[in-house]
This record gives C-alpha cells, structure tokens and sequence, in this order.
C-alpha cells in the first residue's frame, strides 16, 4: 500500500470514526419510524432515501466549507454548539414528553407533506444535528490549505461521508423490520431511551459550546 493510499484509508476511517457515533443512525431510526408512522412502506423508503442524500449534502458541505462560512459571518463553533445544543435538547424534550410519540398518526387535517419532511425535521436536527456539523466543521478546517490535501483528503472524507450515509438509509429504511422483530413494547422502550439520549445530547453540545465561551471571559483580578 502506498503512502497516499494508506492516508486516505486512514481519512476515511477518521471521519466515519468521528462521525457515525454521532449521527447515530441506529439510535434514530426508532424516532424516523415514530414519526412517519402515517407513512406507507414505499413513502417511508423513499423518505429514507431523501435523509441520507440530504445528511450526505449536509456533511460534505460542512466538511468542505462550514469554517469560511462561519469565518464569513464571524461565528465560532462554539456559538454554533450553543445554538444547535438548544435546538436538540427542545427536539428531544418534545419526543420524550409526547404522549403519542410511540404510535403518531396525524389525522387527514394534520398531516404533514411528505417531501417537507424529509429535510425538517428528519434530517436536521435528527440526524445531523449541530454536534455532527460541528464535528465535521472541526474536520476540514485541520487540513492544510493545498493542492496534494484536497486531493488526498478530499476523497477520503467524501467516502467516510458516504459511508455514514449509507449506515443512515439501511437503519432508515428497515426501521418498520426492526420494530415487528422487537416489538410494540421494546419499541416503546426504545423510542424513550432514544428521545432521552438525544436530549443529554443536544445537553452535552450546549455544555460544551457554553464551556468553550466562558473560558473565553477575562478572569477577574484579584
């Protein structure tokens, strides 16, 4: 094996590494069926598919410019983590206190298009959340600025993207399957303990955008 091909294989397991557990599509998919349970099969799929072409856009775009874009507006990643943090713990306040959030199924007055689903809410912020961004924020922006680095890391982080991706559509797309293995009750007991983990989630990133910000604040003198 090569050198350059040795430093994409190891690009490629840095980002799928640094990734997956966040996104953490199996912990998801509980709440992707939860809330498409008005849903046929075939649109469940294809909501499926939309998600994981929409966290791959979303992925790359941040892996490949989200530091200008913030370098652009003057925000910092740790604005960012505060924000989104705030965004995710609300989310999964809601699922977790939902009294229906285990079977939904939106009357025909209710009913929300399926397509404006797809982007909000099943894929920002339940599948790539301001934690994800950040992360893939913090991974482009520590590569060297040159020709020889976008063409070695540029496909490794588009193959990690890709890989993430992929796990997102088949925990997505089989979701219903997983539900008849376990069952009405294991669901309900999943979907909770999902809601719950996203909400110490969206807890961990404000904790640690508001931590990053007040190291940031003159120590008063003594």
């Amino acid at each position: 094996m090569t050198g350059d091909l040795r430093q994409i294989v190891e690009g490629v397991l840095l980002v799928f590494a640094a990734l997956f557990p966040i996104v953490n599509p199996l912990g998801g998919a509980p709440l992707f069926l939860a809330m498409t349970a008005d849903c046929t099969p075939q649109e469940r799929a294809s909501l499926a598919r939309r998600v994981a072409t929409n966290a791959f856009v979303l992925l790359v775009a941040s892996v490949a410019t989200g530091s200008y874009v913030l370098e652009f507006f003057g925000l910092s990643v740790a604005v960012v983590q505060v924000a989104g943090g705030t965004v995710v713990s609300a989310f999964g306040w809601s699922l977790l206190h939902h009294p229906g959030a285990v079977d939904v199924k939106p009357s025909a007055a209710q009913v929300v298009p399926i397509g404006s689903r797809a982007f909000y809410p099943l894929t920002l912020p339940l599948t790539v959340g301001p934690g994800s961004i950040s992360v893939a924020i913090t991974i482009g922006a520590n590569h060297p600025q040159s020709v020889r680095s976008l063409l070695i890391n540029g496909p490794a982080m588009l193959i990690g993207v890709a890989l993430v991706s992929m796990t997102v559509l088949v925990a997505y797309r089989y979701a219903d399957r997983i539900s008849r293995v376990i069952g009405d009750t294991g669901m309900a007991v999943l979907l909770r303990l999902s809601a719950f983990i996203l909400l110490c989630i969206g807890v961990q990133i404000l904790w640690n955008g508001a931590g990053a910000l007040l190291s940031t604040l003159p120590v008063a003198a003594r």
